[in-house]
């Protein structure tokens, strides 16, 4: 048997059905302990179903129902005063109600720190990701859970399928590798072409939408924590009539840094130039962001004291050797985590070689070793 063709348009209202022993018990319940509005009810003598509504969705509480229980949850803003403490339970029929926090703060994992190299040699896979984008894991064991690192690819150029959309999450950056792609982002004005070299941070929550972008477009996106939430905000137009590029969300403003306006100055490694892109003032020292390129002095051997320090090489050769590890010849397109007080040495750097490198926190100290 085939799937029917389903045509939307002739839906009028959903509802989710749930089957009741008794609707003169499980009706009140949900009209008085949980909070719901009573819409229809039917026969009159005897009623059999209810259709309630509240808390955005609709319910059919049907005596006659031939269906298994359901379970409905609930954002709640304070999960354990809903039900004196309870937070899982079951209605009189045996549906079950379920409590949580709405809107709960960000959780960062305790960063399980490692020495990591991904090398593009290595061909790692790609795997589509949302709105058709592919994905290559630049940190596979994500550090316990506290970053992702991504490089994000979209070979056609074009139109891009993206919706108005946010990201519940602690610090996000997006910066453009390859090509260009066209941006639009809350209170900040009109669209925008984000160019090879350029960055931008994407605050917590902050509306912002991909629109379209080149042939081959390339970015690396970085994100902490590894797991966070993307909700669709399905309301809201970009670009929005309000502009205010001084807002801040949840402590961080949105930064937009274009290669064209950069000035370079002596990076914290010897050997290297650097241009830094605001970002640690933008996030107020929760990250930050910088280019790196070699100047043709020799490097030493360094440590940090950084939670989490992330590199990708976008141009040019070096060899990377950790303690105890043997050396690692690295091209465009890798990338590597140092954990803090663990002894590296760049070598081997070609006149070209160029680093992006993300730490968390911003400010954090390096010594040569």
């Amino acid at each position: 048997m085939t799937d029917p063709i389903v045509d939307p348009t002739q839906i009028v209202t959903a509802e989710i059905l749930v089957p009741c022993d008794d609707i003169r018990i499980e009706m009140p319940y949900f009209q008085k302990a949980l909070g719901f509005r009573l819409d229809k009810i039917f026969p009159a003598d005897d009623p059999a179903v209810a259709i309630l509504s509240g808390h955005g969705v609709r319910l059919r509480l049907d005596r006659d129902a031939d269906a298994a229980p359901v379970a409905l949850r609930f954002a709640c803003t304070d999960p354990s005063l809903l039900a004196q403490g309870q937070t899982d339970f079951k209605t009189p029929s045996g549906n079950t109600v379920i409590a949580f926090q709405h809107n709960p703060p960000v959780f960062q994992p305790e960063t399980q720190h490692a020495f990591a190299v991904r090398r593009l040699a290595d061909e790692a896979p790609w795997v589509i990701g949302r709105a058709g984008m592919l994905y290559r894991d630049l940190v596979p064991d994500r550090l316990g859970g506290s970053i992702i690192a991504s490089h994000i690819r979209i070979p056609d150029g074009g139109p891009v399928p993206d919706m108005v959309h946010y990201h519940t999450i602690g610090f996000q950056l997006i910066y453009c590798y390859r090509g260009w792609v066209r941006l639009v982002y809350e209170d900040q004005g009109p669209e925008f072409i984000l160019n090879a070299g350029d960055c931008v941070i994407q605050p917590p929550e902050i509306r912002h939408r991909v629109l379209e972008a080149s042939d081959n477009v390339e970015v690396v996106e970085i994100g902490v924590p590894a797991d966070h939430e993307t909700t669709i905000e399905h309301d809201m137009q970009l670009p929005n009539d309000t502009v205010n590029p001084d807002r801040v969300f949840s402590g961080q403003k949105f930064v937009r840094h274009q290669l064209k306006d950069a000035s370079w100055h002596p990076w914290r490694i010897a050997g290297f130039d650097h241009r830094d892109t605001g970002i640690c003032d933008g996030t107020q020292g929760v990250a930050s962001v910088q280019v790196a390129r070699f100047n043709g002095q020799i490097p030493k051997p360094t440590q940090h004291d950084s939670d989490i320090l992330f590199t990708f090489v976008l141009e040019g050769e070096m060899t990377l050797t950790g303690q105890g590890d043997p050396p690692r010849k690295l091209a465009p397109g890798d990338a590597f985590v140092v954990p803090p007080h663990f002894t590296t040495t760049y070598s081997e750097c070609s006149p070209d070689l160029e680093l992006l490198e993300v730490s968390l926190p911003g400010r954090f100290e390096t010594v040569e070793v």
